[in-house]
């Protein structure tokens, strides 16, 4: 038997991968789960249960880099082999008949389970993040989304934390110094929406209309968030369950937020995990709020894991889904202008991607991530328009339906439209689905439903004209009450303007009050006239951290006689949870010498510790920024740096490696890079040795 094993491995690994779904059929894998902080690393003992589809002598699990040892307990005893990233069992199987295996595995994932703080002083965490990473790196099962496996999985951790994961919780055992806590799912999922979390968390409980438990989950520390982070959650629950037309596929519903997430969200089954960078206040919701995520994380509970796409030929059943069900969600919320202003900017962006040269089809698999959201959202946009409401609620029911935890095609979501609409939708799949190019004028056609893009429209045609020609038009889109989006143009379109000539415009722009329009003034107005200079100060009253923060900046700026007043107006702001207030204020009053320079100790070392490894990758990458810009950097902070080129967030990766790359390009910096690059850890070195040589 173990020759065979070898031979097929050596003679053809690919036709086994490719074979697997249709020889077998894993039905459900559970066991424990033990998750060890300390050592970074995962022991487990395993069910898997599984039905031969065709008589075979070898199937596998994916397995990366996992020890594994068949349980003496097992009723039924494979030869059992790791290789090749794959758990490989051999035996005589029959077609038809049902096995379950017994095993032992233990890993030191290098992605797709994170642990977070444990080693920095931050907050202790542990999260999962399977799409695109492949939970098959901490947990034995399959990366291939077609077949969907009953998950029902107990995680043993430190007993002081919670576990938060896939399904619903039946029970928890302390054993010894940690805890386990036992879940259970009712329905299969593909195993890349296989998810836990760990922390200390405490929760709001809340109840859909249907009935459905939802728990809000957050940090103690985070209470007074709460209520602005989670504020539409049942309001966007419950519409789905009506818009959708098909209850909600699962047992209960969680929303877990969690430090240097690698995306805004992951719609694991019945679990969303998401950057806690969107825990706002009242303040932060007008900004920053967790509204589109929310939505687009929920509505994937439906388009994407009850119902999963076959391949990335399809994806964009999941993300165009979820990103259009995510926009009449914030129609519910925002307003119809709301909705169809979003709807504009995305075409817009298309039609730039489109026009370019660079368009794609949506059933293009290595299309980006504009395409698969956006475009098709919009594809959606103008089904729903083609065929009518009535018809394109029918065929979303049937289709979701009839393909209950099941994987599918494009085509079969078009027959159930067809059959719901009577209608052919050939051109439909043309135009949307398979051409490369945006449809600029169907799009425009349908914008032009709205009265208030048809304003807007109008507004924008006036960029290029003389403002003689339009002083009417910008006074009118400034009338009270105003649009905040005519408005918000108006104000684009004064800042290019000589001030002088459009100071009665400003101050009625000033005076709507509307907190986006104000913005817009901190956004584009960068040179402050002294008539403007109350006006413009008023404007570090709003109630926005992002107009605060531009506002503080081009006050500081333009009227140096007054820096201190206005640091001292804004000296206990925080601002969003990045502390994009807090750390730019520091660096202006490191850089102020009439402001508190006997305090300049204090506030340098504030800033320069939060490059520690125990903030969120967001503050950190700020305050590099800050200290990058006034050149005082400590050697903690080039360690600090060192270890954010290793960081899993692609993008505060980038951007320490480029920073160190641009120090290792000044004299003075490379010196000292060179003489502390010893104290890092191996991996790290190896990226600054690399830069270095560069």
């Amino acid at each position: 038997m173990q020759k065979i094993l070898w031979l097929l491995l050596l003679a053809s690994p690919f036709f086994i991968q490719a074979q697997q779904t249709e020889k077998l059929d894993i039905q459900r894998i559970s066991g424990i789960v033990h998750l060890l902080p300390e050592t970074e690393s995962v022991k487990g003992k395993l069910q898997i249960e599984f039905k031969v589809l065709q008589a075979t002598d070898t199937i596998y699990l994916d397995a990366v880099k996992m020890k594994v040892e068949l349980s003496k307990k097992s009723k039924f005893k494979p030869e059992v082999f790791s290789a090749e990233n794959k758990i490989y069992f051999v035996e005589n199987f029959k077609a038809g008949k049902t096995y379950q295996v017994e095993f032992s595995y233990e890993a030191k994932p290098k992605q797709a389970l994170y642990f977070l703080g444990w080693d920095n002083g931050g907050s202790n965490q542990i999260w999962t993040q399977g799409q695109g990473k492949y939970t098959s790196h901490w947990l034995p099962s399959l990366d291939d989304m077609n077949d969907k496996i009953e998950f029902d999985l107990s995680y043993q951790v430190p007993q002081e934390y919670q576990v938060i994961a896939n399904g619903k919780l039946i029970a928890t055992e302390k054993k010894g110094k940690e805890k386990l806590w036992e879940f259970n799912m009712n329905h299969p999922m593909s195993s890349y929406l296989v998810a836990v979390a760990v922390g200390i968390y405490e929760a709001e409980d809340i109840t859909a209309a249907s009935g459905i438990p939802i728990k809000l989950y957050y940090e103690p520390q985070d209470e007074d968030k709460v209520e602005w982070t989670y504020k539409y959650s049942k309001k966007i629950f419950d519409f789905f369950e009506q818009e959708i037309g098909v209850a909600f596929p699962w047992q209960n519903y969680k929303q877990i937020p969690v430090r240097d997430f690698l995306y805004a969200g992951m719609e694991n089954t019945t679990a969303t995990i998401f950057s806690d960078m969107f825990m706002v206040d009242k303040i932060g919701f007008v900004d920053r709020n967790y509204v589109n995520v929310n939505a687009h994380e929920l509505a994937h509970q439906w388009f994407g894991d009850f119902v999963t796409e076959k391949s990335g030929t399809h994806h964009w059943l999941q993300e165009g889904f979820a990103t259009y069900y995510a926009l009449l969600a914030e129609r519910e919320i925002f307003g119809e202008d709301y909705f169809y202003f979003k709807l504009y900017q995305n075409a817009e962006k298309l039609k730039e991607l489109s026009d370019s040269g660079k368009g794609e089809a949506l059933k293009n698999a290595k299309a980006s991530s504009l395409t698969f959201y956006q475009k098709g959202a919009w594809a959606l946009h103008v089904l729903h328009e083609k065929v009518g409401d009535e018809a394109f609620k029918k065929g979303i029911k049937a289709y979701l339906n009839k393909y209950a935890y099941q994987n599918v095609e494009t085509e079969d979501f078009i027959t159930e439209m067809e059959k719901a609409s009577g209608m052919d939708l050939t051109q439909f799949q043309t135009d949307w689905l398979e051409q490369s190019a945006f449809k600029a004028s169907q799009a425009l056609e349908s914008l032009k439903k709205s009265t208030f893009i048809n304003n807007y429209l109008s507004l924008i045609a006036l960029r290029s004209i003389p403002l003689k020609d339009k002083y009417e038009q910008l006074n009118k889109a400034l009338d009270f009450p105003v649009n905040e989006y005519l408005g918000q143009e108006a104000v684009a379109q004064l800042a290019k303007e000589n001030v002088e000539e459009v100071l009665q415009l400003y101050k009625k722009a000033f005076g709507t009050n509307n907190i986006f329009v104000r913005q817009a003034i901190s956004t584009y107005l960068k040179e402050i006239p002294q008539r403007l200079k109350k006006d413009y100060e008023s404007l570090l009253n709003d109630q926005s951290y992002l107009t605060i923060e531009q506002a503080l900046f081009s006050l500081w700026q333009n009227f140096p006689e007054s820096q201190s007043k206005y640091l001292e107006a804004t000296k206990n702001l925080e601002g969003f949870s990045n502390k994009n207030i807090r750390l730019m204020w520091l660096t202006l009053s490191l850089v102020t010498p009439t402001y508190q320079p006997e305090n300049n100790s204090k506030f340098y070392q504030e800033l320069s510790g939060y490059t520690s490894p125990k903030y969120a990758y967001e503050i950190r990458q700020n305050a590099f920024g800050y200290l990058y810009q006034i050149e005082s950097f400590t050697e903690q902070n080039y360690l600090d740096l060192m270890q954010g080129s290793v960081h899993p967030v692609w993008r505060f990766r980038n951007f320490c490696r480029e920073l160190l790359a641009e120090l290792a390009s000044k004299p003075q910096q490379r010196a000292i890079l060179y003489s502390i690059k010893d104290k890092a850890p191996e991996k790290q070195q190896k990226v600054l040795n690399k830069i270095l040589e560069e």
